[in-house]
């Protein structure tokens, strides 16, 4: 059972969560360590989070779209293909350990910050693809969203710098394409989960309408500061991230005992 005043405070933080993954990625960073706080079991937290988790990305991709930056319908096939492919990854936590990618994940996203900081016009203006939009489509979407439902953190960020590096657009354009693709990966690890009994339906609720509100101000926020604003975010978002999946895995511990400081 949750009281008004704990509903409360987890619309509150999905507000908050909502309007930063908007712009950056990395919701999941505070969501889910609020809603395993409550008490709820970590599978459970997990599910319930899938929920209101599709909510900021949908909300943002909306405000993109009616602004006329978003070309959903030349995106929705390797969008649907996001969203078979994670709950193809969400299926396969049934036999497979997440254990090698929780480890290999902060490493992805640290350099993921070098990068950013060592390039200073990284993604203000469109670049040269490396792929064609077709094979970027049918591989590295696919890829990206089966790890999503496999495992999730960084998964914006992922999506966003992946169309930068590989398909060549502009930091703004590719965090607006990501969360679309976002949206649809969270939504088919949610039809998966649906199926598991494990969603606390009034906590998903209360979660969603934040998420709503919160990505709705994200993605007024980039629509009017763009790259200005999305970078810093990106690389902060990225670095928390790290830190926290650093320290789950006990590799924050240890290297603290190896310098003697623990």
């Amino acid at each position: 059972m949750f009281d008004p005043l704990q509903l409360f405070g987890l619309f509150v933080l999905a507000l908050v969560a909502g309007t930063i993954d908007a712009m950056a990625g990395g919701g999941g960073l505070l969501t889910i360590p609020g809603l395993m706080a409550t008490g709820l079991p970590p599978v459970t937290a997990l599910a319930t989070n899938k929920f209101q988790a599709i909510f900021s990305p949908l909300s943002a991709a909306r405000h993109f779209w009616k602004s006329g930056r978003l070309p959903v319908l030349k995106l929705w096939k390797p969008a649907l293909l996001a969203m078979l492919a994670s709950a193809c990854g969400a299926a396969s936590l049934t036999f497979i350990n997440p254990g090698v990618l929780r480890s290999l994940v902060p490493f992805f996203l640290i350099a993921i910050c070098g990068w950013l900081l060592l390039s200073d016009d990284l993604g203000k203006e469109p670049g040269a693809a490396r792929m064609k939009f077709s094979m970027f489509a049918v591989s590295v979407v696919p890829l990206i969203a089966f790890y999503d439902g496999f495992f999730g953190p960084g998964t914006g960020t992922f999506f966003a710098m992946s169309m930068v590096g590989l398909a060549g657009l502009a930091l703004d354009s590719a965090t607006m394409q990501a969360k679309l693709y976002n949206f649809m990966s969270n939504l088919g690890a949610l039809i998966f989960f649906l199926f598991t009994g494990h969603i606390v339906w009034i906590v998903a609720i209360v979660m969603a309408c934040g998420m709503v509100s919160g990505g709705a101000i994200g993605a007024r926020l980039v629509l009017k500061h763009g790259t200005g604003l999305i970078k810093p975010l990106l690389i902060v978002t990225s670095l928390a991230m790290s830190a926290r999946l650093l320290w789950q895995n006990g590799t924050l511990a240890a290297w603290a005992k190896a310098l003697g400081l623990h």
